[in-house]
């Protein structure tokens, strides 16, 4: 008596369990540094250069993670995130992966440094991105 008992409280928690694991639908992790930088106009300038610099109209931050693989669909693993640092490693198949850090000074400033593969070379770069405006 006391085994079936112990079955069928095993199969009603089971039950229970896998009902609360699988219903909550899965989310998109949030990024604290990106989800408070300002939309907008950016300039992207290698650290150290006296060149003006790349502007981009920035409507969703992520794309900030990575640079040299814009418009690839990546899959991304966050390594580190919080208000001033964010940290992801991407990977885009056969163009490439990458790690991505980015240093937030506030809203409108950040320091992104990157690393990787793209197409069969690797690359590094450091680039300071700036809020200028509107698009």
């Amino acid at each position: 008596m006391k085994i079936a008992n112990l079955v069928k409280l095993t199969g009603v928690s089971a039950a229970a369990f896998f009902a609360f694991t699988v219903a909550a639908p899965a989310q998109a992790p949030e990024l604290v540094l990106l989800d408070g930088l300002k939309k907008g106009a950016w300039v992207l300038k290698s650290r150290g250069s006296t060149e003006e610099g790349e502007r981009v109209c920035l409507g969703d931050p992520k794309l900030l993670l990575q640079i040299k693989h814009s418009g690839a669909s990546c899959s991304r693993y966050v390594i580190e995130d919080s208000p001033q640092n964010l940290r992801v490693s991407y990977k885009c198949g056969g163009l490439g992966h990458g790690v991505t850090t980015i240093r937030g000074e506030s809203s409108g400033l950040v320091q992104i440094q990157s690393q990787g593969i793209e197409n069969n070379a690797p690359f590094s770069f450091s680039v300071e991105a700036r809020h200028v405006g509107s698009c």
